[in-house]
């Protein structure tokens, strides 16, 4: 009874190391592939977040001298 158990534990190991490295195979393949060439003129898709030409940007000014500054006032 345990040589039978062995040998389904080998033959279930074989086979999920196989796929395991089919699926590795397969990944590095698809990334090593070159990417399609674009068509001439054509841009890159714009974010969907991205702001508009002309539209003002909030943002945070995180600087060494404007962090100090800031310190500088908490205490």
């Amino acid at each position: 009874m345990e040589n039978i158990l062995v040998g389904v534990y080998l033959i279930c190991f074989a086979v999920i190391g196989g796929g395991a490295f089919a699926l590795m195979t397969q990944t590095l393949r698809r990334a090593a592939a070159a990417p399609a060439p674009r068509p001439q003129g054509s841009r890159r898709a714009r974010h969907p977040e991205a702001p508009e030409p002309g539209e003002e940007v909030l943002y945070v000014d995180l600087s060494r001298e404007r962090l100090e500054a800031l310190y500088q006032q908490a205490s």
